[in-house]
């Protein structure tokens, strides 16, 4: 932990959930513009590619996070997810209820994780891309699990049961998708950097079909911007 005299000579210090797509690149943009010194946290689950991985390290980069860093968490050895499993199809039509892509646990996990460096590097910030507007319905992504979460990491922590008042921030969450690319244009973020879609190849090209490509379109075209996308068919 920074000592007092530390932490009033610097700016104060963030853990930001960088994934490498879209919420995430514009959140890091917002906390970097908030005045945070970025810590930018990234991790290989075994999703079903790593282009997001290699977009994140270019976003952390661009957007000027102080260091970034990979964790590693296999969860194919649970499987239960399009996003882990190759067996499982990613649907490419939308569907009702909560979507096969959804990952059993993964926001907490990763929140879980961003809480140790965070106490490794002086952090009383997390700062995670989760959106409760423009999403596939994922439990994790709700108000409700970032106040609990927040709740437990004052509870879970050395830092927390000295008295840092550790927060989890969430500012895109009530945000449309939109909203969030007018947002991240405004505060120069590279959207052809990111990587979004669920069944990317290896290049970081998008299949143009999966819920998430659709969102993703669907929000550059209601902010009235061109939508950057690298598509495979293009």
């Amino acid at each position: 932990m920074q000592t007092e005299s530390e932490s009033m000579k610097q700016p104060p210090r963030a853990i930001i959930l960088l994934s490498g797509g879209l919420d995430s690149a514009t959140v890091l943009a917002m906390a970097r513009d908030a005045g945070y010194a970025c810590y930018a946290l990234s991790v290989d689950y075994g999703q079903r590619h790593r282009a997001e991985l290699d977009a994140a390290k270019g976003l952390a980069n661009l957007l000027g996070a102080i260091e970034h860093r990979v964790a590693h968490l296999d969860l194919r050895v649970f499987g239960g997810s399009a996003l882990t499993d190759n067996a499982i199809a990613v649907p490419e039509s939308p569907t009702t209820g909560i979507p096969i892509t959804y990952v059993p646990a993964r926001n907490t996990l990763m929140l879980a994780l961003a809480l140790g460096y965070a106490e490794v590097v002086g952090a009383i910030d997390i700062f995670i891309g989760v959106n409760a507007v423009d999403y596939s319905g994922y439990p994790d992504c709700r108000p409700d699990f970032i106040e609990a979460f927040q709740t437990l990491a004052r509870l879970a922590t050395k830092v927390g049961v000295e008295g840092a008042r550790l927060r989890i921030q969430a500012p895109i969450i009530g945000m449309s998708k939109a909203q969030i690319i007018q947002v991240g244009r405004a505060l120069g973020v590279d959207y052809s950097m990111t990587v979004s879609c669920y069944q990317a190849d290896t290049l970081g090209l998008a299949c143009g079909r999966c819920d998430s490509c659709r969102l993703r379109a669907e929000g550059f075209a209601d902010a009235g911007l061109a939508d950057p996308t690298r598509y495979q068919h293009t």
